[in-house]
């Protein structure tokens, strides 16, 4: 697995990995340092697109209205 940057929204943070050969990723959501839930997802070509993962998180968010 390959790690991204980690994203910030409203004290969350978001941390992206993802496996070239499997073609999937997940992103890490923590609270306070304290390991939330795993965002799963899937994508083509040699690593996910940034716009993906913001989407995604953007999404998790607004449904819990962080």
């Amino acid at each position: 697995m390959i790690a991204l940057g980690a994203i910030e929204r409203g004290g969350y943070i978001f941390e992206p990995e993802f496996s070239v050969i499997e073609q999937n990723g997940a992103i890490h959501v923590y609270k306070d340092g304290e390991f939330i839930e795993e965002i799963k997802f899937s994508f083509s070509g040699n690593y996910p697109e940034l716009g993906q993962i913001e989407r995604l998180v953007d999404t998790y968010c607004d449904e819990r209205k962080i």
